[in-house]
């Protein structure tokens, strides 16, 4: 009977401490964002789709592509925590991410259909912009360093990233 109670209470102890706050530090936090763009989260691809729609320049044809080509860069997101600096109640989280080189594909593109506008008459400047990025397995590295403070309940939040920090998650930096 003794040892039943006894683990019963180990079996309660350790559903009481795996289910409190699973982003308990600064890293985990982070890596608990970055997991989302992984696991292709709700909230992710909502905000996905709000980009998309803010672009005027996009057809509904180049928003769902465009779209897909977002979800293989999350899901082939890499990333390594490099370094994490605690002070008081803010932190910051060093972090090397890989992902596809969007940019470069698009840049590339851009100048081709500058200097071959004749050849490419049948289609529009981001309808060849995506198809070149169709053709991308080549991957950046960037290193993000996120800033987080410690709230009333002393729980990590991550701050706003920036515009440049997010592009760099899109490979398009």
């Amino acid at each position: 009977m003794k040892r039943i109670k006894n683990l019963l209470l180990v079996l309660i102890l350790i559903v009481i401490t795996g289910c409190t706050d699973m982003v308990s530090s600064p890293t985990k936090r982070v890596e608990n964002f970055l997991g989302k763009y992984q696991k292709l989260d709700d909230e992710v691809l909502s905000q996905l789709d709000i980009m998309l729609d803010k672009d005027a320049n996009y057809s509904s044809e180049n928003k769902e592509e465009c779209k897909a080509l977002l979800i293989k860069q999350y899901q082939n997101l890499s990333y390594k925590i490099t370094d994490e600096r605690v002070e008081d109640g803010s932190a910051e989280v060093d972090v090397e991410i890989e992902v596809y080189d969007y940019k470069d594909s698009i840049e590339k593109a851009k100048e081709y259909y500058r200097t071959h506008k004749e050849e490419l008459k049948d289609k529009t400047l981001v309808d060849y912009q995506i198809s070149k990025m169709k053709d991308v397995t080549e991957k950046s590295t960037y290193t993000i360093t996120f800033y987080l403070t410690k709230d009333a309940d002393n729980n990590w939040t991550l701050e706003n990233i920036t515009d440049e920090d997010r592009q760099k998650i899109h490979g398009l930096y």
